[in-house]
């Protein structure tokens, strides 16, 4: 029988590994609750609906990338592409309107069927910041602060650059929708198949084509700038400013799009060139007619979602501190000695590494391997004088002290 391996495109995280992985997570978890974020989490799975509704029947992640399946029950369901649109759901699902501005913080498991690569997997987790119901720029200002605030935690801030750019508002997309149509419409037999069914449908979704010939097309397709309404302008200039004030540096980056209708105003992410081709770190955007076009009121969103396995790629390798003391008993009465005082720690709080059996050699040389910063030696002669040795591993230095004083001098 062949070796079982995981499945394409998904890995597992091992404990070593792990211990980097829930610093990704607990950084951005402690960071989103210094601005008022509360986490939440949604199912691994929605109705495919859901996410065909928010990202379109026609881009590439709901016609090539999702995995869909339908129930025993005959429910079309999808396994969560990205989180946004299940934090809207949720929203709306729940009632929340009158909460506004509603502020959630969440990370998990995502899926999407791509090739596997470095900083890019099958299955793969993120961080995710919304804000729903704020329409002011000092929202979209909030939240591109706590993405430059957990990176700056991690360390990675400065290998990361924050590229920016406005989609307008819905007045200035008709007269930017109009120049885009008008330019495309004379490069039509350059333009991917795919591309050509978005000219006649949405034309800003081939600004987001991954196809090299569109892309070439794109970089002398007209610029959204020139047609932006003067809200839209004080919009994009407040956002600007109030990043300067908040002291987030950042490049406009005129090319930097959205191509679903939803999106207004902000788009973002923070790049770096440290990770091959796959140099988008954190993403996200302003999604104003997201909730609307789910079924909601209208209501206005931002949000970011970073990949936490890119984020671990980044960051330095943290040193997991010892926190264990392993328990060395001798003799078989020291066995249930042992057992009783590994409880009476483990109930105050401190890590305790008892093996399940070998002789005192292999069991220092386990609590060495596990990094246990002292052991507790019991044997015969300590049981009989109520006493415990307790042996500093780093430095070699033993005591033996009172079996009352060892907690205390444990937790010391």
């Amino acid at each position: 029988m062949a070796q079982l391996q995981p499945v394409r495109g998904t890995h597992d995280i091992l404990p070593d590994d792990y211990a980097r992985f829930r610093h990704v997570v607990e950084i951005a978890r402690q960071t989103a609750l210094l601005f008022g974020y509360r986490e939440m989490a949604t199912p691994i799975f929605e109705f495919t609906e859901v996410f065909a509704r928010s990202m379109g029947e026609t881009s590439d992640v709901v016609s090539k990338e999702m995995y869909s399946f339908t129930d025993k029950g005959g429910e079309g369901l999808t396994l969560r592409p990205e989180y946004t649109a299940g934090i809207c759901r949720a929203f709306i699902s729940n009632g929340l309107l009158q909460h506004v501005p509603f502020k959630a913080f969440g990370w998990g498991p995502m899926f999407r069927f791509e090739r596997p690569q470095k900083g890019r997997q099958r299955q793969f987790h993120q961080i995710d910041v919304e804000v729903i119901g704020a329409p002011e720029p000092q929202a979209d200002v909030e939240v591109i602060s706590v993405a430059a605030e957990i990176l700056r935690r991690l360390g990675i801030l400065d290998k990361c650059v924050l590229e920016l750019n406005t989609l307008g508002d819905p007045e200035s997309r008709v007269g930017y929708r109009e120049a885009l149509v008008k330019y495309f419409s004379g490069h039509v037999d350059k333009l991917s198949e795919d591309s050509r069914k978005r000219l006649e449908k949405n034309p800003l979704r081939i600004l987001d084509s991954k196809d090299e010939g569109d892309r070439r097309l794109v970089a002398d397709a007209p610029l959204i700038q020139e047609y932006l309404t003067p809200a839209a302008r004080d919009f994009f200039a407040a956002l600007q400013d109030g990043l300067g004030i908040a002291g987030v540096p950042f490049k406009v980056s005129p090319r930097l799009v959205r191509g679903l209708d939803y999106y207004t105003h902000t788009a973002f992410e923070f790049t770096t060139d440290m990770l091959g081709a796959q140099g988008t770190v954190l993403a996200g955007g302003r999604y104003d007619g997201l909730i609307e076009q789910l079924g909601g009121k209208p209501t206005p969103g931002i949000g970011w979602a970073g990949g936490i396995e890119r984020l671990v790629l980044l960051s330095d390798p943290q040193p997991v501190p010892p926190r264990s003391v392993a328990i060395i008993p001798i003799g078989a009465a020291a066995e249930a000695e042992a057992a009783k005082l590994a409880t009476e720690l483990r109930r105050a709080d401190v890590a305790v590494e008892l093996a399940y059996g070998g002789n005192a050699g292999k069991r220092f040389k386990r609590a060495d391997r596990l990094g246990c910063f002292a052991a507790i030696v019991i044997g015969d002669d300590e049981l009989a004088k109520g006493i415990v040795k307790l042996k500093d591993l780093k430095s070699g230095e033993e005591m033996a002290l009172p079996r009352g004083d060892l907690l205390a001098k444990v937790k010391a």
